[in-house]
């Protein structure tokens, strides 16, 4: 039995069809993928804001400010600069 045309309407139509669905999906499913890159990207934003205050937070308490007055309160005092420490490490014996 030969194709008429209307069997030939049918299955281009068919055709065209499955391509549009296939088109829609694949738009849909980048515009959610979009979205969930936009989430990602404010999630290491606020990230990175966090890590910046904590490196600021840890400078701070580094600083010579507050180390001392953190030594004078515990009785400590701050050496002078003119003042040379040497710390040394026993070294073991060599036989």
């Amino acid at each position: 039995m030969a194709l008429r045309g209307r069997h030939f309407l049918v299955g281009w139509l068919l055709f065209l069809l499955g391509v549009l669905a296939w088109v829609t999906a694949r738009n849909t499913a980048s515009h959610v993928l979009a979205g969930q890159l936009a989430e990602r990207r404010l999630e290491r934003s606020a990230k990175e804001a966090e890590r910046a205050e904590l490196l600021r937070r840890i400078r701070e308490a580094q600083s010579l400010a507050v180390l001392g007055s953190r030594a004078e309160a515990l009785g400590l005092q701050i050496p002078p600069d003119s003042q040379v420490i040497i710390l040394q490490q026993a070294l073991p014996e060599v036989r």
